[in-house]
């Protein structure tokens, strides 16, 4: 069951780098560490 797991992960985080999710993700991630510290 973990092998299957790991396998569907790993072709997750792939599939999301192939369609260029990572520019994305990073953005809404520095988004929300501006909003914590109060600066956005």
């Amino acid at each position: 069951m973990r092998r299957w797991l790991w396998i569907l992960a790993v072709a997750l985080v792939a599939s999301g780098v192939w369609r260029g999710e990572q520019r994305a993700v990073l953005a809404k991630a520095a988004r929300i560490c501006l909003e914590c510290v109060g600066l956005g």
